[in-house]
C-alpha cells in the first residue's frame, strides 16, 4: 500500500523541516482518534493545546508528528500546526487527479455526503474519499482533504457555515468540479437575520468551482432563482433537482415500500431510474436526486447509485432507527439528535405521522442559533405535531418553553431543562408499541436519551 503521506512530502507542503524519514497512512488532530501509522497534527486550539498531547498520540501508535517544538520522535517542525494543516490540505487537492464533489445547505449535507459516497464507492469500490463525521469547518475541511489517498477517483466533501464568508475559503480549498446546495432554511438566522442572507451564504460555494464546473441547485425551494443567479457566476452548467415538475433531476412518482423507506421512479436528465430508499420521508426522496444528478455529473452509474441507496443504514443521530425490546412487546426509536432547525424538524415530525405504531412520542430538544424570531420558530411546531397526530411531547431545553405554551389543551405534554430530566422521565413516559422520534440541536444533548432509550437504561 502506498503510504498516504512521507516526511518528504509533508515537510515540502509545509514549509516545515523533518527530522527523519517516515511515512503515514492517515491523519488527525484529535490524539483521541489517532489509529496505528497516523500522522498527529499537534495544534494550539482555544481549550487546549495538541501539544501537551503527543505522547498519547505516539502511544495509540502515531508514526509522525507535525509540532511547532523539536521532540525525541520522527516529526516535521513547522512555525504554525494550523497553517500547516491548511498546506496540507491544499497539497493533497493539488496531487488529486479525482473528481471533487462539494455539498452544502441549511440541512441534509451530512446524508447527501454519505450517500454520495456509498453511490461512488459502489461503482469504484475502494476509490471515493470523503470527510467523515461532520468535519466541515475551518479545521474539518482541510482535515478531510488532507485524508484523501492520492489514488482517489472521487473525493466528496461536506462544507458548513455560521457567517458570511466562510463557505466562500473552504470552497477554495476544496475546489469542486460539482457543488450542491441541498436547501435553504432559517438555521443560524442569529448571525444572518434572513433567509435571503443564508442563501447568499450558502450560493459562495460555486466561488470555488473549477473551470467547467457544475452547480446542482433545490428547484422547490423559494431561493432557487437567487442560488441560480449565482451559481451562473461560476458554473458551467446549472442543474436543478427536486420534486417538482420542471426539475431537471426529478422524483417522478415515490410511494412506502411497507419498510418504513420509499420506492422511487426518477427522471434524471435523459435517464430513467426505478430503486429504493431505504430511508424515510420526502426530504430523502428530494436529496436523492442531488445525488442521482451528481453521480451522473462525475461519469458514476445511476443503477450503483439506486443499489446504494437501497443498502444504505440510518446513520447515528440523523435517522438511525432502532427496534428495541421493551417488557410487554417493542418500540421504535427513530434517532435525530445530531441537528435541528425549523425546515428539518417540520419535515421529520411530518414523517413520524407516517410510522405505524400504537403512540406516536415526539422528544424535541431546542433549536439554537433563531436569533429574535427564534420563540415564534419554536411555537410554530405545534402545527406539525398535532397534524402527525402525536400523543406526547416531551421538550427539551429552555428555549422550547414557547412551544410548551402553544401546545397547550391540545396534546399532552412536559417541559424539561435538560436531557437529564428528559431520560428521567422515560421510565414513566415508554410503552409497548410506541414510535419515539428523538431530534434536536446537538449540544442540547439528546444522544444521551437515545442511548438510555436503545439501551434501557431508564
Amino acid at each position: 500500500m502506498n503510504p498516504l503521506w512521507t516526511a518528504r512530502a509533508i515537510a515540502l507542503a509545509t514549509g516545515g523541516e523533518a527530522n527523519t524519514d517516515f511515512t503515514a497512512q492517515g491523519v488527525a488532530f484529535d490524539s483521541r482518534e489517532v489509529t496505528k501509522g497516523d500522522l498527529f497534527i499537534a495544534m494550539k486550539g482555544e481549550v487546549a493545546d495538541g501539544h501537551q498531547f503527543i505522547d498519547k498520540a505516539i502511544v495509540a501508535g502515531a508514526s509522525g508528528i507535525v509540532c511547532e517544538t523539536t521532540i525525541d520522535f520522527p516529526h516535521v517542525r513547522v512555525a504554525d500546526s494550523a497553517q500547516a494543516l491548511n498546506a496540507l490540505g491544499i497539497a493533497s487537492r493539488a496531487r488529486s487527479h479525482g473528481r471533487i464533489i462539494g455539498v452544502t445547505g441549511s440541512a441534509g449535507k451530512t446524508g447527501t455526503k454519505e450517500a454520495l459516497f456509498a453511490a461512488l464507492d459502489r461503482f469504484r469500490p475502494g476509490k471515493a474519499h470523503r470527510s467523515v463525521k461532520s468535519y466541515n469547518n475551518h479545521v474539518g475541511v482541510p482535515l478531510s482533504l488532507a485524508r484523501m489517498p492520492s489514488t482517489a477517483d472521487y473525493g466528496v466533501f461536506e462544507m458548513g457555515m455560521n457567517h458570511a464568508g466562510e463557505l466562500a475559503a473552504l470552497t477554495r480549498l476544496v475546489r469542486p468540479h460539482v457543488a450542491i446546495v441541498t436547501t435553504i432554511a432559517p438555521a443560524h438566522m442569529e448571525y444572518f437575520g434572513s433567509e435571503e442572507a443564508i442563501a447568499d451564504a450558502k450560493g459562495e460555494i460555486f466561488e470555488g468551482l473549477e473551470p467547467g464546473g457544475i452547480a446542482i441547485l433545490p428547484f422547490d425551494s423559494p431561493h432557487y432563482a437567487r442560488l441560480r443567479a449565482k451559481a451562473e457566476r461560476h458554473a458551467a452548467q446549472i442543474i436543478s433537482f427536486g420534486l417538482g415538475e420542471g426539475a431537471d433531476a426529478r422524483a417522478v412518482d415515490w410511494l412506502p415500500d411497507g419498510q418504513g423507506g420509499s420506492l422511487v421512479t426518477a427522471q434524471v436528465q435523459d435517464a430513467l431510474l426505478c430503486f429504493t430508499i431505504a430511508q424515510a420521508g420526502a426530504h430523502w426522496v428530494a436529496n436523492a436526486m442531488a445525488v442521482l444528478a451528481a453521480v451522473k455529473a462525475v461519469g458514476g452509474d445511476l443503477p450503483a447509485a439506486g443499489l446504494a441507496f437501497a443498502e444504505m443504514g440510518g446513520l447515528a443521530g440523523r435517522g438511525a432507527r432502532h427496534r428495541v425490546q421493551v417488557p410487554g412487546g417493542h418500540i421504535l426509536v427513530i434517532d435525530e439528535s445530531y441537528n435541528a432547525n425549523p425546515a428539518s424538524m417540520a419535515a421529520t415530525i411530518e414523517q413520524l405521522a407516517a410510522e405505524s405504531g400504537d403512540r406516536k412520542v415526539a422528544i424535541l430538544g431546542a433549536m439554537k442559533e433563531l436569533g429574535p424570531d427564534g420563540e415564534a420558530y419554536h411555537a410554530a411546531l405545534a402545527a406539525p405535531l398535532v397534524a402527525a397526530d402525536v400523543q406526547f411531547a416531551l421538550l427539551v431545553g429552555e428555549e422550547m418553553a414557547p412551544l410548551a405554551k402553544a401546545l397547550e389543551g391540545r396534546i399532552e405534554f412536559a417541559h424539561v431543562a435538560a436531557h437529564s430530566g428528559a431520560t428521567a422521565r422515560l421510565k414513566d413516559l415508554i410503552r409497548p408499541g410506541d414510535v419515539v422520534l428523538v431530534k434536536g440541536s446537538n449540544s442540547v444533548g439528546l444522544s444521551h436519551v437515545v442511548t438510555a432509550l436503545t439501551n434501557g437504561d431508564y
